[in-house]
């Protein structure tokens, strides 16, 4: 036996590793994304997503919307795409799907200097969740179960899935350091990434751009915000001119009447944590000292507030003042300052402050 063929055997090897039905794929290469986007290109229904069957909602089938396009053209055009979304737009899904529709598409992207059938076998795709394994094997298996309907199955382990000689696995953000070292990685996904551990984000934002120099691969960073000043909020304060990501902002506007209905945004409403969730704004964490509705019962009316502007000199007022000299490497340096009148204690001034001196 030749080096050339036992070359070509190992390499038939690898494209079947992990999958059973093989020959269910054929009828996926060269497919389009989406037809229904250019119908005047592609012909209705003959595309990627309807061949494995179309998302869905409650049991129901779901065409792919505006503003999944507008994630599909950024794509074409963008390879470092930081995604700041509303929860239950079907990102996630999203993803997924293109990351399976690359592994058998033929593409030319003049922006990328990829020649004419620019494939992804023999390529490593990374999947970066949150701290937990269950996270990991989730979106696997997600991604595993876009191919049920056309019967096929899959023998690798529960992080890993092969497509077409593509190997696709996702790691824990607490085991970030597993992902250095691979040899063409293709494509980085992280999802929900300002919900890492504020020690694995970095590290996360880290392993995934050391390999912009080695092998290129599209980095798409996607979340729901999490806390104020996490890996989001900084990267979404970067400059223009300076900025890695090409970033794009999806609140729930973008699904009303697609993904949710009036009623069940009006719902959501009554939530606290509604403008993280819904409306992109980064809220924090909501802790176990102060219930939310005694918080807001702490908040001073207008009226209130005008009283306390009344800086009285009586001495039978205490006051005190508060400093946080902020010693830690993240911390801020603050000043609080007080009074107790009336049986309440007022806050005339509350501030952080990142330089010290």
């Amino acid at each position: 036996m030749t080096l050339q063929n036992l070359s070509r055997i190992l390499d038939k090897y690898e494209q079947q590793l992990g999958s059973t039905n093989l020959e269910q794929f054929e009828v996926l290469e060269g497919l389009p994304f989406y037809s229904d986007w250019d119908l005047a290109e592609n012909p209705p229904n003959q595309d990627f997503n309807h061949t494995i069957g179309l998302p869905q909602k409650g049991g129901v089938s779901c065409p792919l919307h505006d503003y999944e396009q507008l994630l599909y053209d950024t794509l074409q055009q963008h390879k470092y795409v930081w995604i700041k979304k509303a929860t239950g737009l079907g990102v996630t899904e999203f993803m997924l799907r293109y990351m399976a529709w690359l592994c058998f598409a033929e593409i030319n992207i003049p922006n990328f200097n990829l020649i004419k059938n620019f494939n992804f076998r023999n390529s490593q795709m990374c999947i970066v969740t949150g701290p937990r394994i269950e996270l990991a094997i989730t979106l696997i298996d997600r991604m595993k179960g876009l191919f049920h309907e056309l019967g096929a199955t899959f023998d690798s382990k529960e992080t890993v899935i092969e497509l077409n000689g593509c190997h696709i696995e996702a790691y824990p953000s607490h085991h970030i350091d597993s992902m250095r070292g691979l040899t063409n990685v293709s494509f980085i996904y992280l999802d929900e990434a300002d919900f890492f551990p504020p020690g694995q984000q970095q590290d996360a934002r880290d392993v995934s751009e050391r390999y912009i120099a080695k092998s290129n691969p599209w980095i798409v960073m996607v979340s729901t915000p999490n806390a104020p000043e996490g890996l989001f909020e900084r990267i979404e304060k970067e400059a223009e001119s300076t900025c890695l990501y090409k970033r794009i902002l999806l609140d729930y506007a973008y699904g009303l009447g697609k993904i949710y209905t009036q009623d069940e945004i009006v719902a959501a409403k009554r939530s606290p944590s509604f403008e993280r969730e819904y409306n992109l704004k980064y809220l924090g964490k909501v802790g176990n000292v102060f219930h939310t509705l005694d918080i807001e019962a702490a908040i001073c009316t207008q009226k209130e507030g005008k009283e306390m502007m009344d800086w009285s000199t009586s001495m039978m007022v205490g006051r005190s003042m508060g400093i946080d000299l902020a010693w830690g490497d993240t911390s801020k340096f603050a000043i609080v300052i007080i009074q107790f009148r009336n049986r309440k204690v007022e806050v005339f001034y509350a501030e952080s402050f990142e330089d010290q001196s």
